[in-house]
């Protein structure tokens, strides 16, 4: 069945950029912005209907989630949902997410990233970076074998190139019982704060990794002087 074509200006602007990557770009093909701003010079905000097509089952990396990307390249890894088809008949969900739901869903988490726990505007430890929260869907595999989709807070860095990702409510139950007594406690009062606390330790490790291989070798250095 052919697809619609990008140029087709009846269509909306997420579904235009949707079949531009599908056809043009296809998987596995690498863009800027910019060239996306070249091609649709009307659209506002570009960036928001990739972020939209992220939220939808897009998995589209930036040099974050593959190295072998150029600062400002994007990379169409795969095509989710695929968002040019009407969703047609009674009762069913579009795939949008209303303001009321986002308020409630944010209210519910506390404002809060669920991932690393970050507040909106808040700096990341390592860098200049202030955070920005938006709501993100995860796909849940339930211990009867069933999926649901929970819809959750996260801030945009946690939330890209994570959409492709499902958890396993039975196997992470399960792993409870492979915990030591020091962890079984400092999960537990993360559970019971519904919020975790990040350590010194932890993000050094989180700046270390985001360091350029020199800054990472003079690192390795020191940290090895200080153990004598």
């Amino acid at each position: 069945m052919a697809l619609p074509s990008w140029e087709d200006t009846t269509l909306g602007s997420m579904k235009r950029v949707g079949l531009w990557l599908a056809t043009a770009a296809g998987e596995g093909g690498i863009f800027t912005y910019a060239q996306l701003r070249d091609v649709f010079p009307g659209v506002a905000q570009i960036d928001r209907r990739v972020r939209d097509l992220r939220s939808r089952g897009w998995r589209i990396d930036t040099a974050r989630e593959d190295t072998r990307l150029g600062a400002n390249e994007l990379r169409l890894v795969s095509i989710g949902e695929p968002v040019w088809e009407e969703r047609k008949g009674p009762g069913k969900e579009t795939s949008g997410i209303t303001g009321t739901r986002r308020r409630e869903v944010l209210t519910k988490d506390g404002h809060i990233c669920r991932s690393c726990g970050i507040s909106p505007g808040e700096e990341y430890a390592e860098s200049y970076e202030r955070s920005q929260l938006d709501i993100a869907r995860r796909e849940v595999r339930l211990e009867d074998g069933t999926t649901a989709t929970e819809l959750i807070t996260e801030c945009r860095r946690c939330r890209v190139g994570a959409t492709h990702l499902q958890t396993d409510a039975a196997r992470t139950i399960a792993e409870i019982a492979h915990l030591g007594a020091m962890e079984l406690r400092m999960l537990a009062s993360w559970v019971k704060e519904d919020k975790r606390e990040f350590g010194k330790v932890e993000l050094l490790w989180a700046a270390y990794r985001t360091m350029p291989a020199e800054a990472r070798a003079r690192f390795r250095n020191v940290l090895q002087s200080s153990l004598g």
